[in-house]
């Protein structure tokens, strides 16, 4: 009797990656725009803390969210992250202060440090071991078309209307994220209810040593996008592109495809080759945005960094669910992404300070990126060396 494959793209399936995708499209439509914000309140010093405050409060709050994750249910927290989102939307135009904006950009990063962590022990709870590639890598495309018409919606936004719109149009994207959420059914099945003990977190909770060496590999390619997000819409109006959100919509449209046949790549041929390759695209990408000076070579650039992204990033992934206990599927999902927004906090704040408006910095600072990721491609090589030697 032949098995009939899993039938991965069903309703829940289907409803975590539509709500992923507002969620996604909520918070990056302000990305392009926020250092012009700063800078018009007197601020452009501060511009390494937009991405790094966001990515602080997110990887503090990944050991809450794990538990919470394994324990309270993967839909509240999924919820609760979305929430955040739509609260700070509203708050954003009331609190016009640069020391408003800052705290703002704080309690906002607790919104992607619930959400993607409950997400993807959601997709794992209801897809097999054996597509969990190829289901992380479209559910990452999903993720990624929110980042590609997040931008491009607030840019535009901002052009014709006011940034104080965008940031109304922000809660609305994340309110519809929630609706979704509410028609989604449970999957961990032995739920407990919330208490402030849930909370208490001990060092056993916050890191699960078995999935370290995706941490290791998610921090030193996330460095780079830190970067990214705090220099690159200085560098598009340096080169005369009067639309600040281009890189992000390139880059990203250019890494829908490829991640879902990376992902599925990965199950097939295994995580390492896959991350190994990616490492090295990522390196290739961060030094042809560096040496681009003209528009076509920064439209290079962008792709070059969209596909090596969309090879990352469903390994990886998929990489970190394979090592994780299926009962700290949670705790394992946090581990990951503390190192995630560790290495974009570090890539932001490092960039920020060094870059401090001086636009000659910017190709320096991508180069820097590079480097750190070349670090990390020499790590796969390693592992993949070994594991051929103990295969033989």
């Amino acid at each position: 009797m032949i098995k009939t494959p899993h039938p991965i793209y069903n309703l829940q399936f289907a409803l975590v990656c539509m709500s992923s995708l507002l969620f996604s499209a909520s918070f990056n439509m302000l990305i392009p725009e926020l250092p012009s914000y700063l800078s018009s309140m007197g601020g452009a010093e501060y511009k390494g803390f937009i991405i790094a405050l966001f990515t602080l409060t997110a990887g503090i709050s990944r050991p809450f969210s794990g538990r919470l994750t394994d324990t309270l249910g993967r839909v509240p927290v999924m919820a609760f992250g979305s929430f955040v989102c739509f609260i700070c939307g509203f708050l954003y135009p009331i609190l016009g202060s640069i020391a408003g904006f800052l705290f703002l950009r704080l309690i906002h990063g607790f919104s992607t440090g619930f959400k993607p962590t409950a997400t993807a022990a959601y997709v794992a709870d209801i897809i097999p071991k054996e597509r969990w590639g190829e289901a992380l890598g479209f559910h990452g495309l999903c993720f990624s078309i929110g980042m590609a018409i997040g931008p491009a919606i607030g840019s535009t936004v901002t052009l014709y209307y006011s940034i104080d719109v965008l940031f109304y149009i922000s809660s609305a994207f994340a309110l519809l994220s929630i609706l979704i959420l509410m028609n989604m059914k449970e999957t961990l099945k032995q739920k407990q209810r919330f208490s402030i003990s849930l909370l208490k977190i001990s060092r056993k909770d916050i890191i699960a040593i078995e999935v370290l060496p995706a941490a290791l590999i998610t921090f030193l390619s996330y460095i780079a996008y830190g970067t990214i997000l705090t220099l690159i819409p200085d560098w598009t109006q340096h080169l005369g592109i009067s639309n600040k959100g281009l890189f992000f919509i390139v880059f990203t449209i250019s890494s829908l495809l490829i991640r879902f046949l990376a992902g599925r790549a990965s199950d097939k041929y295994g995580r390492t080759r896959v991350i190994t390759v990616g490492l090295f695209l990522l390196v290739i990408a961060l030094f042809i945005l560096g040496f681009a000076n003209t528009f076509m070579g920064f439209l290079l650039g962008s792709v070059a960094y969209g596909i090596a992204t969309g090879v990352l990033s469903p390994a990886l992934n998929a990489w970190t669910v394979d090592m994780s206990h299926p009962d700290h599927r949670g705790k394992a999902m946090a581990t990951m992404y503390i190192a995630l927004e560790a290495g974009i906090g570090l890539g932001a704040l490092l960039s920020g300070w060094f870059y401090h408006d001086i636009i000659t910095r910017v190709p320096t600072l991508l180069y820097a990126s590079a480097g750190i990721a070349f670090l990390g491609f020499l790590y796969m090589l390693d592992r993949l060396k070994k594991t051929k030697i103990l295969k033989v």
